[in-house]
C-alpha cells in the first residue's frame, strides 16, 4: 500500500467518502502531516507553518463529526496554502485567507458529501467565511444534528434555573440570556459564566416550576 492509498484509507473514518480522493491528493500535493488529537475546548482544529525545515502540521480534534471534520480541515488547508503564497505577511483570516477558504471549499459543495441542510447553511456561512466555523451560530447548530451525544442535550434547550454538569465533574445552574449567551451559575464556586447556547450539557435536574 503506497502513502495515498494510507491517506486515504485513514481519511475515510473521519470525512465523507466522496470527499475522501480530493484531501488525500491535498496532503500528498502540499506535503503536511495530519494529526488526530482529543478534543480541545478552545479549538477544533489548528495550522502550524514549516519551521526549520520541517512539513506544514495540521492538527484536528478526533471527535468531530465527518461534516464538521471535513469544513474544518478545509478551513487549516486554506491557511497552508494562504501561508505558500504570501508567507506571513498578511492576516492569518484576512481577505486572503477568506477567498483561498472559498476556492477550496468549492471542491465539496455538492450534495454527494454534505446533507441539504448542511448545504445550505454552509452557502449562507461561506458568502463572509469567521475565523471559526463555531462563531457562525447557525452553521454550528445545523452541524450538531450529526454529532454523536452521548446523553447531552444543547443549552439552549435546557429549562433556566435547571442545574446541569459540564465536562461530567463540573455542575451549573442555568440563568438569563445575555445577549447571544447563558448566564450560567457554577454550583461549587458561585461565580458566573457565559456560555455558547450550543455547548453540549447534561441535565442533572430541572426546576419544580417552570
Amino acid at each position: 500500500m503506497d502513502q495515498l492509498e494510507r491517506n486515504q484509507s485513514i481519511l475515510y473514518k473521519y470525512i465523507p467518502e466522496k470527499a475522501v480522493p480530493v484531501i488525500a491528493e491535498w496532503i500528498y500535493v502540499h506535503d503536511f502531516k495530519l494529526r488526530i488529537k482529543k478534543s480541545r475546548l478552545t479549538r477544533l482544529g489548528d495550522y502550524r507553518p514549516p519551521v526549520k525545515g520541517e512539513n506544514h502540521l495540521i492538527t484536528m480534534n478526533y471527535d468531530l463529526n465527518k461534516y464538521a471534520f471535513l469544513i474544518t480541515l478545509v478551513h487549516e488547508i486554506a491557511h497552508l496554502t494562504n501561508w505558500n503564497k504570501r508567507k506571513d505577511k498578511v492576516k492569518p483570516h484576512g481577505e486572503e485567507w477568506k477567498e483561498e477558504y472559498k476556492i477550496l471549499m468549492r471542491n465539496f459543495m455538492s450534495y454527494d458529501i454534505f446533507p441539504v441542510d448542511v448545504i445550505e447553511a454552509l452557502k449562507r456561512y461561506m458568502s463572509n467565511p469567521a475565523a471559526s466555523s463555531c462563531s457562525d451560530i447557525n452553521l454550528l447548530r445545523v452541524l450538531k444534528r450529526y454529532d454523536d451525544r452521548n446523553g447531552t442535550i444543547l443549552l439552549e434547550d435546557v429549562k433556566e434555573g435547571s442545574t446541569f454538569s459540564y465536562n461530567s465533574n463540573r455542575f451549573f445552574i442555568k440563568g438569563e440570556q445575555v445577549r447571544k449567551r447563558f448566564k450560567c451559575t457554577e454550583v461549587a464556586t458561585k461565580r458566573a459564566y457565559l456560555f455558547n447556547p450550543l455547548t453540549e450539557v447534561a441535565v442533572i435536574s430541572t426546576p419544580l416550576f417552570a
